[in-house]
């Protein structure tokens, strides 16, 4: 029986110190895992275990409201996408009944007379917060942030990773845009509809994704080469971790921004936490010269980051 196949462990701890040796070593790691698949897991990331636990039982404690005091911050009501979304509020897999989870919205708290507002910048605007949970709001600024430091490091070494200076994708960090969302999945019915999960099959649409998953399991990953899916379970005190669509574009599919799905067998409540990292929403994505073969040309037109997201948005809410 061939062996099933599973996603690299990579410990970033180096990420966080001045050694160049160490950032280097961490590079060609995340090379060979963005090259195999696009998908690794992270540990020694620098996350405060106890902001961790904190972010995880705010989040339950929010889906365990009652249905009225959610439904008062649905996202419908917010100009930014920020707030609830209701149990089957997005597709993600085309031809596939709606997702099987509810989820809850956190971007960059960004003010209504902000100059990005009332240019209309995409995404941009006040978050919605429970006012039955005093200390939501604080834990999930908080873990907001770190998450985004950590996005940030990785960004350094994934151009590290190209060949490239370390500082190459720092235009992208400039008021980057990103989205913390709050994932509740039911258990799986014994009698699903066909096609249905708790999260249909996707790429993501930005740069990273740092995902927390609680110890439910249900993360699918496609194999690249085979089709075949592989479990990416749960493994305590780490993140993983998937590359989107923008590196996809950024690197003529050098990089794989790669398919994942989730179906909730543990029959019982599943929770996970992605942090999705997007960027400067004005900078132009096109094909790095260094992903360039001779007689190879661009798959992709050169593209903002804010207009790659509002196509994506149209494609899984249209």
């Amino acid at each position: 029986m061939r062996p099933v196949p599973s996603l690299p462990l990579i410990d970033v701890g180096g990420l966080r110190h001045d050694d160049p040796a160490a950032h280097q070593k961490i590079a060609q790691q995340l090379r060979d895992a963005c090259q195999r698949c696009g998908f690794f897991y992270i540990h020694n990331h620098g996350i405060d275990a106890e902001l961790i636990a904190a972010v995880q039982q705010q989040a339950e404690r929010f889906f365990a409201l009652p249905s009225a005091a959610k439904l008062a911050l649905d996202k419908a009501l917010s100009g930014c996408n920020r707030g609830y979304e209701p149990l089957r509020g997005q597709t993600l897999e085309a031809g596939s009944p709606p997702d099987l989870k509810e989820g809850f919205y956190i971007g960059n708290e960004v003010a209504e007379d902000d100059p990005r507002v009332l240019a209309g910048k995409f995404n941009q605007g006040p978050n919605q917060w429970p006012a039955e949970l005093p200390e939501f709001r604080p834990v999930m600024e908080r873990y907001f942030r770190a998450v985004n430091e950590v996005c940030e490091q990785l960004m350094g070494a994934l151009a590290l990773s190209l060949e490239l200076p370390g500082d190459h994708f720092n235009p992208l960090l400039v008021d980057a845009a990103a989205t913390l969302r709050l994932l509740h999945y039911p258990p799986q019915p014994p009698q699903s509809a066909p096609g249905e999960k708790g999260c249909g099959a996707h790429t993501d649409f930005g740069a990273l994704t740092l995902l927390l998953q609680d110890d439910a399991g249900g993360l699918q990953v496609q194999a690249i080469d085979s089709g075949e899916w592989i479990d990416a379970p749960p493994i305590e005190g780490t993140y993983v971790v998937n590359l989107g669509d923008l590196i996809s574009r950024w690197t003529n599919d050098r990089y794989h921004s790669n398919r994942h799905r989730v179906i909730n067998r543990s029959g019982r409540e599943r929770y996970s936490v992605p942090f999705f990292y997007t960027g400067n929403l004005e900078l132009a994505v096109e094909c790095l010269p260094v992903c360039l073969g001779p007689g190879e040309t661009p798959r992709y037109p050169a593209v903002t980051v804010e207009e790659h997201l509002r196509e994506m948005y149209r494609r899984t809410y249209g």
